[in-house]
């Protein structure tokens, strides 16, 4: 927990436990709203869950409140990171739309990525990159949404 190079609030959890991984993505999806990915390095075989700006403000303020059991470092730090402001120049990405099965199925069975953006809701670039990514093998399973 902290505030990274550029300035930006972050809370980083690491663990080896898948169990602990699935509850800290849960918890932190309800609380935030924010999806994560579930997947272990590569080097050590580790889930590290970040979330930064606004999502690392709100879990920090959510696991440090004041009064709380923990170090006084911690409390410290979610402190500082309660204290960052978004930039007012600064956009917020608008929440990631994930793939299903069924979108990428159309998307294969489409033969031009004007008319798969069209019947998808997404645009073209978007059709173009998951097409290339499912068609070279370079994608994370889809969910099953």
């Amino acid at each position: 927990m902290g505030i990274t190079k550029a300035g930006f609030p972050f809370v980083s959890v690491t663990t080896a436990s898948e169990a602990i991984g699935a509850y800290i993505r849960s918890y932190a999806q309800q609380l935030t709203g924010a999806e994560r990915t579930l997947k272990r390095n590569t080097r050590d075989g580790i889930y590290n869950i970040l979330y930064t700006k606004e999502n690392g403000q709100r879990l920090a303020a959510d696991l440090y409140y004041p009064g709380s059991l923990s170090l006084a470092r911690k409390q410290a730090a979610a402190g500082v990171l309660s204290r960052w402001v978004r930039p007012a120049d600064m956009r917020i990405a608008p929440q990631r739309k994930r793939w299903t099965k069924e979108e990428d199925r159309v998307l294969l069975r489409l033969s031009n990525d004007t008319e798969a953006a069209s019947v998808l809701g997404r645009t073209e670039k978007s059709c173009l990159i998951r097409r290339w990514r499912l068609r070279n093998g370079l994608t994370a399973s889809t969910t099953s949404q």
